[in-house]
């Protein structure tokens, strides 16, 4: 990638940056393809091989220029390490509670992998496009709620269906099974039982119980678990949604699978029903994060956010800014700061406790609180030295391993090889016995059948990912590296012919990123997904929440509860945002309570 080149602006206080119109986020040199002529390339822009160079005039706020002494020594009630989906909603919430917050972050776009970026007239999202939590009612509409509490608004585009599976051949089904996850309930679970006429009874059953949890859920405002006033409230008005939550957070999805299904084929379908979004098969997956996800497609519905998925967080941003907050970019943090302090509530007592970060440039912040939206693996270990690592993070390693990371292709194609009616998501496994290893099973999103905005006109942007390890991608010349990329996209586009007839000869822009990409420009130890586990869980209860054993220091994000995926990772910075308030004094919490309570949370977790 070609760095950008940063000199001084006639506008004094900003910094003039240089960087090519392509390439923000991958590392692939984008493919030159035949049947784009040199006219194409001119009237979009520069060729591939030449791209225009444009000058972005960046204000303070987004430089991430080296601070001023005077910044530098400014006190904050929160620092936030990364600008992702869980730390903005964290930040949000504290900046509309009147907190001064500050949000860090190393790359020069919010959102992390719920970001977007932009190529010769695409807008790719970085990760998936498939967004929850856009709903009108209850309280799982996450996004709604996040972007409604900095004054914002969205406009979505509802999707007819979550994700049209191409799943593989069997004596029952012999042309393969194939099955779309229609908004409509009832319209799915008929398609499902006409696939399975024999498991009518059990397709109900099962999916009777995710109704169960996702009911209880939508029933509770939905704030930090590890705050007991909130607990108490929430049990003292809706009991027993509290007692139905309670009795499946230990709970497995496939555990209660087997109970109402036998099918062996149907049982895979539920795997990857899970494997989907937790990369994990249902048995190790939690119920509660089933029952979300299994019923709020048809709850809420997959929304689209016209314009990409990345306007969620360039929202985020300008409410946490219009409440005094502040946002910089290129802004990597060194280390967090673990000093001998005052301890809480006792001025005259000292303890050890997060008081702040140093900058890669050497800057010094200091801040009340911490809150890192890094993995749990890039904070303890990375931002936190290994000799001041608590005993509670080397036992979650103990529980919990790291996901893979993805292959990823963002391409072009010519809409004529999308016949009417295409999903917009689908996902294609070949072969059971492959699904959870590395580029099994394939995954597609197609956005701009549904934003048309989002591509040229006469084509549709084709984003194709696959779980693939970093381990593999190591070790490699440039040249190797580079081909490699290319051999293995060719492989998938050959892969989904199948499901796209004429795919690759169709295409007329492509580019490829590694687990090397995820992990350079996501700034992610291997380029993760997030966390798995390392032996079978016993549901919810390994995953720890916000706090951390280092008094001052949060952790938000898919290494917290409730786990991976964007309303997960939301539903995570609703809790830090509230248990950090608490802390602050901001909002009223129970502090006689506070520490008893949180000993129980740790005992429990930390013994299972």
């Amino acid at each position: 990638m070609q760095r950008p080149c940063g000199f001084a602006s006639p506008r004094q206080g900003h910094l003039l940056v240089c960087r090519p119109t392509q390439r923000p986020f991958t590392t692939s040199r984008p493919r030159p393809l035949d049947k784009i002529s040199n006219a194409q390339h001119q009237t979009r822009g520069g060729s591939r091989r030449n791209p225009v160079v444009q000058a972005v005039v960046l204000s303070p706020s987004v430089q991430g220029a080296a601070p001023s002494a005077e910044a530098g020594k400014k006190g904050y009630d929160a620092i936030i390490i990364g600008a992702g989906m869980g730390g903005l909603t964290a930040a949000s919430q504290l900046a509309v509670r009147g907190a001064k917050v500050l949000v860090l972050e190393r790359y020069t776009i919010p959102g992390g992998s719920a970001g977007h970026f932009k190529r010769e007239g695409y807008t790719f999202d970085v990760g998936s496009s498939m967004m929850f939590g856009f709903g009108k009612e209850g309280t799982t509409n996450l996004m709604t709620r996040a972007l409604e509490s900095v004054g914002k608004h969205l406009d979505t585009i509802p999707d007819p269906t979550q994700i049209h599976y191409h799943l593989p051949v069997s004596k029952a089904h012999p042309d393969g099974l194939h099955v779309r996850v229609w908004r409509d309930y009832e319209e799915f679970v008929e398609e499902l039982t006409a696939c399975f006429p024999h498991e009518a009874k059990g397709i109900r059953g099962f999916y009777g119980e995710c109704w169960k949890v996702f009911n209880a859920l939508n029933s509770l405002e939905l704030k930090s678990l590890e705050e007991p006033r909130y607990l108490l409230q929430q049990f003292v008005r809706a009991p027993l949604a509290c007692l139905t939550l309670a009795a499946y957070v230990g709970v497995n999805a496939g555990d209660v699978a087997r109970k109402h299904i036998k099918d062996p084929e149907l049982l895979k379908f539920i795997d990857i029903e899970c494997y989907c979004w937790s990369t994990v098969a249902a048995v190790d997956t939690p119920m509660i994060n089933a029952g979300m996800v299994f019923c709020d497609r048809h709850y809420g519905g997959i929304n689209y956010p016209k314009g990409g998925v990345g306007r969620i967080a360039e929202l985020l941003v300008d409410g946490i800014e219009e409440r005094g907050g502040e946002v910089r970019y290129r802004a990597g943090v060194q280390r967090i700061l673990v000093e001998n302090a005052p301890a809480d509530g006792d001025p005259g007592e000292q303890s050890s406790r997060a008081v702040g970060v140093v900058l890669t440039d050497g800057t010094e912040i200091r801040a009340k609180t911490v809150i890192s939206n890094a993995t749990r693996w890039d904070t303890f270990g990375r931002l936190i030295s290994e000799e001041q690592m608590p005993e509670a993070e080397k036992l979650f390693r103990g529980r919990y391993k790291l996901a893979p990371s993805f292959l990823s292709i963002h391409a072009g194609v010519k809409e004529q090889v999308l016949p009417p009616g295409t999903d917009c998501h689908h996902i294609v496994v070949e072969d059971w016995a492959r699904m959870e290893e590395p580029l099994g099973t394939l995954f597609v999103s197609i956005p701009s059948l549904l934003d048309a905005g989002l591509s040229p006109e006469g084509t549709h942007l084709f984003h194709a990912f696959a779980p693939d390890w970093v381990a593999d991608w190591t070790g490699l010349e440039p040249k190797a590296y580079e081909a490699k990329k290319e051999r293995t996209a060719d492989a998938i586009f050959k892969r989904l012919e199948a499901a796209f007839p004429g795919l690759a000869e169709a295409t007329v822009y492509r580019e490829v990123g590694s687990p090397r990409t995820h992990r350079r420009f996501l700034n992610r130890k291997d380029g993760s997904y997030g966390p798995i586990p390392s032996r079978r869980p016993r549901g919810m209860l390994g995953m720890p929440f916000n706090r951390t054993a280092i008094p001052g220091l949060y952790c938000v994000g898919d290494s917290t509860f409730p786990g991976q995926g964007v309303n997960a990772v939301v539903f995570s910075g609703f809790g830090c945002g509230h248990r950090v308030a608490c802390d602050l004094g901001l909002e009223q919490g129970f502090p006689a309570l506070d520490g008893p309570y949180n000993m129980l949370l740790g005992a429990i977790r930390d013994r299972v």
